[in-house]
């Protein structure tokens, strides 16, 4: 079967990266990876404290998700990753040598992930920071883009209908 061997889910924080990467990479079978997971202490800290990341803070944190990236399409293990990936410079960073990787925009909009940031417990990205990340937010010209108002098993079924399941 001809298909991508690794998928990254895109958006803010709060349009459902973790909840639709992780239902996609059950399906499949794949592995699944939160970008989230990856973060240093200090730029943990730093969101916490509700300060948006900069170019430096991600530096560090882009190559070692590239190199994971890297290393699972090495070894044939396909995977899902959630990762915000806003600017075009740190979508291009994570493909860079990296062959077979399809990118899932989730989009929707403020109003929408307010609401579900508002409700959110327990997680360091704070609702206030989401005016950043739109800021920051560079739209691909070059990913499958899904309406996070969907239900996220639809989410995923759009995804394996217009990705994997397109190419059978």
């Amino acid at each position: 079967m001809n298909r991508s061997c690794f998928f990254i889910l895109m958006g803010v924080s709060g349009s459902g990266k973790s909840a639709v990467g992780s239902a996609l990479a059950s399906k499949l079978g794949w592995a699944f990876y939160d970008a989230d997971d990856f973060h240093p202490p200090a730029n943990i800290a730093k969101m916490q404290a509700g300060i948006p990341l900069d170019d430096a803070d991600r530096a560090p944190w882009l190559i070692a998700l590239q190199a994971l990236i890297s290393s699972c399409l090495k070894a044939n293990r396909p995977g899902v990753l959630a990762c915000s990936a806003l600017k075009e410079r740190y979508r291009q960073q994570l493909l860079a040598g990296n062959r077979g990787v399809q990118i899932v925009y989730l989009k929707g909009s403020y109003d929408q992930i307010w609401s579900r940031m508002a409700t959110r417990a327990g997680h360091y990205m704070k609702p206030a920071m989401l005016q950043s990340q739109f800021d920051a937010l560079e739209e691909p010209q070059d990913a499958l883009v899904m309406d996070i108002t969907l239900p996220v098993d639809e989410i995923v079924a759009r995804i394996l209908e217009k990705t994997i399941l397109a190419r059978n």
